[in-house]
């Protein structure tokens, strides 16, 4: 029996069940307008959730990697798809991530979104999903989760982390979101749930495994990472975040953003 009149594959010859690139964009820019009409405490509520969300996904990632070569090979690749978790927790579950929140920027290209309301959503979910992250540091330690082998991977990577040269960390908070909000486009470009999953699985897991920053998770892990044993200071977190959030912004509305919407909505 033939697909209905109706169904995207009467159309597409690839008889893939998913929404278009061109339709994807149009998602997103709806998207992006409701999410700065969101209530303030929605949207508190949501960036807490988001910011808990990427640190459950960390955790995962790290309980994968306890006790195993942190830097190399298949346990690696395995640790960075836990990671996913995270997101996926944000997609399906609904959560505002700051970073996923760069794409925004398509409506406000549009004329769709004000630049106040699109600064405002920025810097609520920004600041909600600080206090998410560091809220499960703190259940993180009550916990004892910063004990043994877990502990020693989070302090390994905090040291790295915080190592990092400005532009090296700027580039790599670049590569990252550009990696996070692909990972986002093409779960709008899914159908159900299980679509959405492996949509988000791949980009998360590459931008992972590839050591990239990403500023949510660095709100978590460096923290976390220091009252495992990592050196460092607030200052050093806090600069880290500096960097990490402007790369972000400039990978995810730059690079994806501005370029999709040039390739589809301009």
């Amino acid at each position: 029996m033939p697909p209905p009149e109706s169904d995207p594959r009467r159309t597409d010859p690839t008889g893939i069940d998913a929404y278009r690139p061109a339709e994807i964009a149009r998602r997103i820019e709806e998207a992006g307008v409701a999410k700065t009409r969101l209530p303030l405490l929605s949207l508190l509520t949501l960036g807490a959730l988001a910011g808990a969300f990427i640190a459950f996904g960390a955790l995962f990632f790290l309980a994968v990697l306890a006790g195993a070569d942190a830097g190399h090979g298949p346990t690696r690749l395995l640790a960075s798809m836990a990671f996913s978790l995270g997101l996926l927790l944000i997609i399906v579950g609904g959560a505002e991530l700051f970073t996923g929140n760069a794409l925004i920027v398509m409506a406000w290209v549009d004329g769709l979104v004000e630049t106040g309301a699109l600064a405002r959503n920025w810097s609520l979910v920004w600041l909600a999903n600080l206090a998410g992250a560091l809220g499960m540091v703190v259940l993180a330690l009550a916990a004892g989760l910063h004990l043994g082998p877990l502990g020693g991977v989070a302090a390994r990577i905090a040291t790295t982390k915080l190592a990092l040269g400005p532009m090296e960390l700027l580039a790599r908070a670049i590569l990252c979101n550009a990696l996070v909000c692909l990972a986002v486009w093409l779960s709008f470009a899914a159908r159900d749930v299980t679509g959405k999953a492996v949509a988000i699985v791949f980009p998360i897991a590459a931008f992972v495994a590839l050591g990239l920053e990403h500023s949510v998770a660095n709100m978590f892990l460096l923290p976390f990472g220091l009252a495992a044993g990592a050196p460092g200071t607030l200052a050093d977190i806090a600069l880290n975040l500096a960097l990490a959030t402007l790369g972000n912004i400039i990978g995810g509305a730059g690079g994806v953003a501005l370029t999709y919407w040039a390739a589809y909505r301009a």
